[in-house]
């Protein structure tokens, strides 16, 4: 039967194909050709060829054409490109969550960076430069963190975790000083067996990374003993789990997540009288850091450090980011005896911090105590913007963009980071048009820099209360590149 029978190509050569891929030396010249070489070194750029032709290679092997040799050399810089810019790099904070975990936590005021950068160079962490004798590294910030909680004495390391884990084991070791007045004769020191840590079950939390109140207790060489129930636990309580090995009455805030209803806590004031009584550490784990009050703003009534020493805690643990708004450190504040214990215990040099987070800490608390908090420190700052001032800087996002199917919208924003669950801030948000969600999310956070946004409802979200001044611009830049505008 005669009739049209299109010409199909014969099968592609996948061998012959690969013979067409460029040599690694051609590669190598191109990057240099393109000022790569002095740029970065041999080392990264060979690794970069060789994931370039790795990449390409499979292709071709799986049936694929092999690329025009321009088209490889493109590829090549493109990985070049990225790989210069780092891994670790500064990303614009779009979604309304002033904490967030993921996203570095809390952004450092200008007077902290400026700190650590000068910091970054020799300094006298370790060196008294009256006597020229060595000097103490955890002096330069104690001073400041005992005005600011009225705690006898203080200490950093480089996290809360941290912090609790240096509290348990060296108390664990010693009982306190006033056990020799003590009225209730349940603790005998030197009892046989591993030390008790008291904890009530309501408070076994576990915070982000699977890292958990259990697991901290086993690593500072202790026994856990739950108190109480879930939800209800008395002092009582406490008072009938108390043996001889008994050392630590722990307290632990439920910083990630809330018990309500039917609910009941023994407080730290009791907790306290009861470690008088029975001559052992009260030790409190408070978390997030908090300065002063937060119910002004909205957050409900989070202790602050100052109110948790003043219940007569022996130590008082908790974060130097978060809402203190620093670095990444931990702080034990609270009794000079107690503290000095943790000061000499052999697991603080593990964990103690460097010279450029002390900087930061440093800078960080002169804002706290020159009362500038809600100005200076980011965390403050975005937590304090009023309603009004949101909607006044989504808007005008959206006029600059005039991009059809935008809209300014009300919405909550989060103030994450383990802090505060379940509390949010009320807010504007722009809501760019309905569309492909995940694809437009993908195409910000691809700028340069990067725009993290949110998505709810299908939409991408940005919200206005975490992108820092001066970023506005990137905002706006990046919502060009990643939406298509209709065409007339």
């Amino acid at each position: 039967m005669n009739g049209y029978h299109p010409r199909v190509p014969p099968p592609r050569d996948p061998a012959a194909e690969a013979r067409k891929i460029p040599r690694a030396d051609h590669l190598l010249a191109a990057a240099g050709r393109a000022g790569w070489t002095d740029r970065l070194g041999h080392a990264p750029i060979m690794e970069a060829v060789r994931a370039t032709l790795d990449g390409l290679r499979a292709e071709v092997l799986g049936g694929s054409p092999c690329p025009p040799v321009a088209e490889v050399e493109a590829r090549l810089l493109d990985r070049l490109a990225s790989g210069a810019r780092g891994s670790l790099r500064r990303v614009v904070n779009a979604t309304g969550v002033v904490i967030h975990t993921n996203l570095g936590r809390a952004p450092l005021s200008r007077a902290s960076i400026l700190a650590m950068q000068e910091a970054g160079g020799y300094s006298n962490l370790e060196f008294d430069l009256p006597s020229g004798d060595r000097g103490d590294r955890y002096g330069h910030a104690a001073a400041a963190l005992c005005r600011l909680t009225g705690a006898e004495a203080a200490v950093v390391v480089n996290n809360c975790a941290s912090a609790v884990l240096l509290a348990l084991s060296a108390l664990c070791e010693r009982l306190p000083a006033r056990r020799a007045e003590a009225s209730l004769p349940v603790v005998e020191a030197g009892a046989a067996g591993r030390p008790e840590v008291l904890v009530s079950r309501g408070q076994l939390v576990e915070i982000g990374g699977g890292f958990r109140v259990p697991d901290v207790l086993r690593r500072s060489g202790a026994d856990l003993v739950e108190v109480g129930t879930t939800n209800r636990t008395y002092p009582a309580d406490f008072l009938g789990a108390l043996s001889p090995r008994s050392r630590i009455v722990l307290s632990v805030h439920r910083s990630n997540f809330r018990i309500e209803g039917f609910v009941h806590d023994a407080t730290l004031a009791e907790l306290c009288d009861l470690g008088r009584k029975a001559g052992v550490w009260v030790v409190d784990d408070v978390g997030s850091g908090a300065l002063f009050p937060t119910a002004p703003f909205g957050l409900g009534d989070e202790p602050t450090v100052a109110e948790r020493v003043s219940a007569g805690a022996d130590v008082v643990c908790f974060s130097g980011d978060k809402l203190l708004g620093g670095p990444q450190c931990g702080v034990l504040a609270g009794r000079r005896e107690a503290i000095d214990l943790c000061r000499r215990h052999p697991l603080l040099r593990a964990l103690r911090v460097d010279k450029v987070t002390l900087a930061g800490l440093i800078a960080t608390l002169a804002h706290h105590e020159r009362g500038e908090a809600l100005r200076e420190i980011p965390v403050w700052r975005a937590i304090a913007w009023s309603p009004d001032e949101l909607l006044a800087r989504a808007t005008a996002w959206n006029e600059a963009l005039a991009l059809p199917g935008a809209e300014v919208l009300p919405s909550l924003s989060a103030v994450g980071g383990g802090t505060l669950p379940g509390v949010t801030l009320p807010t504007f948000v722009l809501g760019l048009p309905p569309g492909d969600a995940d694809a437009i999310a993908a195409r910000l956070r691809a700028a340069d820099p990067p725009v993290v946004a949110r998505i709810e409802g299908g939409r991408v979200l940005l919200d206005p209360r975490t992108v820092l001044p001066g970023e506005d611009a990137a905002v706006l830049a990046a919502v060009r590149g990643a939406v298509s505008w209709p065409t007339d």
